[in-house]
């Protein structure tokens, strides 16, 4: 099914983006490899798309827009119900490629696929809720012989820009609730892993979207994804990616309905009463899964110091029963490379820094080319760089607090507001943190996971703008028009009738 979305070039598959309906080249002749970090070695090439594709996909999608609005919405949850059932004939596929270009494990692989499969279950039975509202007017006087209707219409053309770290789910995430809700789309994926994205675009041309509804565009996120955002035919961009990368697309984006998920600093917090055993296997959960590559991480624990030491003697005995680090096509490894070395190097530089600067080195600490040990780090210094900055990689970073007060004033003095978690066994402490977190979302008593967006997740601060999940993604990607009527014509509106007035 998949075979026209490539050619196959010295044994190596060579991938082509799409474009109005059609398979084709970069218009600059080139490509680029995609490496899988399990080896480094070249899996397949991606087209390095031009400024020229990525105008003509823009514009595909533009003149696009009527075909997929003027779609019944039951045919176009059919037609995406269709997709569902397609990557599922097609999982061990899907499967596969996420591990060969992103290095997830075999169970990390297989979970994206389930959650990805449920994702789009549950967005086409929202899609039936999008509904408008009837407003009487003569609850004022100015609007006596009035009523109104509020109906919700799409933007028109979306653009999708979606990180390494789920590269089917989020692609996904964006693309089913913009076409649903009756938007055209083009889609920039990451460069590291692009291929499973191109996979999904052609299960929606098996399924039967019309042609330039969903464009597909590979290579440099300057160049291709700034010609996209800035373009003055997108209506809304959503985008999954660095809080930097969000902001340089605020600046060159112009008037555009935004939402941005971006960075976060999670904060597990660990009180005096806690389930010790529960807090410390839901923070190396928290920490390492993915190699710890994901927004809703936990980042570093804010830990009570009367509990400090029996939490992190429990955590450490987790780590080392549970915790692999190995070849990802391995069923039995758990924690496997990260997306390349060089985010691997970056993070060495942050470990590096706090040991320098007085953190205890208790697991880990070192990398072989992308492969990072799960690392535990305690008494970590507020004056050490992973104490604030996004860690992205496999590592626990213990901070050890005085009280609750202490670890809430450290959490918010974050530059990010994504997702934090509270431990206790006390409901008031887990109301007072909840309540005082500067975050778009916090777990009670688990660590913080956007699972398939069944509860709505976003940030604040540095961490985005809006909010994704089941119904209010699509609430995003819809606009309200306001429709009124007046009925004073026919004799129809009411009038105030109260004597004396």
């Amino acid at each position: 099914m998949f075979r026209d979305c490539y050619d196959t070039v010295n044994d190596l598959p060579v991938f082509k983006i799409l474009v109005d309906g059609k398979w084709k080249e970069s218009s600059k002749k080139e490509t680029f490899p995609v490496d899988s970090p399990i080896d480094d070695c070249t899996v397949a090439e991606a087209q390095n798309a031009s400024t020229n594709d990525a105008e003509d996909a823009v514009v595909a999608a533009y003149n696009a827009r009527k075909r997929i609005r003027d779609i019944p919405a039951i045919d176009r949850i059919d037609i995406l119900n269709r997709a569902r059932h397609i990557i599922d004939e097609h999982r061990e596929d899907f499967i596969n490629t996420l591990v060969q270009e992103a290095g997830k494990t075999v169970n990390q692989a297989a979970g994206e696929v389930r959650s990805t499969l449920q994702r789009i279950k549950l967005t086409l039975e929202e899609a039936r809720m999008i509904f408008g509202e009837y407003i009487p007017g003569d609850w004022s006087e100015d609007t006596m012989a009035k009523f109104a209707l509020v109906i919700r219409e799409p933007l028109g053309v979306i653009a999708c820009i979606t990180p390494f770290n789920y590269p089917l789910f989020s692609a996904v995430a964006k693309v089913v609730p913009a076409l649903v809700s009756g938007n055209s789309v083009v889609l920039k994926p990451a460069s590291d892993d692009p291929i499973v994205a191109i996979l999904f675009a052609k299960v929606l041309q098996e399924a039967g979207i019309p042609d330039g509804t969903v464009n597909v565009v590979t290579g440099s996120g300057r160049e291709v994804g700034g010609t996209i955002v800035s373009h003055e035919l997108v209506r809304m961009i959503t985008l999954t990616g660095s809080t930097e990368t969000g902001k340089h697309i605020v600046k060159i984006a112009g008037m555009k309905k935004m939402h941005l998920e971006l960075g976060g600093k999670g904060s597990a917090i660990i009180a005096g009463d806690a389930d010790l055993k529960l807090a410390s296997e839901k923070v190396l959960e928290g920490s390492l899964k993915y190699s710890g590559q994901r927004c809703d991480a936990v980042s570093r624990v804010l830990v009570v110091s009367d509990v400090a030491d029996d939490f992190t003697s429990l955590l450490l005995q987790s780590l080392d029963k549970n915790w692999r680090l190995g070849d990802p096509r391995d069923s039995n490894t758990t924690v496997g490379p990260m997306i390349n070395k060089q985010a691997a190097e970056r993070v060495q530089m942050l470990v590096d820094d706090a040991v320098e600067k007085g953190a205890r080195l208790l697991r880990g600490g070192k990398h072989n080319n992308s492969y990072f040990e799960p690392t535990v780090l305690d008494h970590v210094p507020l004056s050490a760089n992973i104490a604030w900055e996004e860690t992205f990689g496999p590592v626990v970073s213990i901070i050890r607090v005085r009280d609750i007060d202490e670890a809430i004033e450290i959490a918010n003095r974050s530059k990010y507001g994504l997702d934090s978690c509270v431990f206790t066994n006390n409901f008031f402490t887990a109301w007072k943190v909840c309540k005082a977190l500067e975050e778009g979302s916090v777990t009670v008593n688990d660590a913080p996971a956007h699972g398939v967006g069944y509860f709505p997740f976003g940030g604040n601060k540095d961490s985005g703008l809006g909010r994704e999940g089941i119904g209010y993604s699509i609430d995003e990607m819809t606009r309200i028009k306001t429709i009124q009527f007046n009925l004073a014509p026919g004799g129809l509106g009411k009038r105030r009738n109260i004597p004396g007035m």
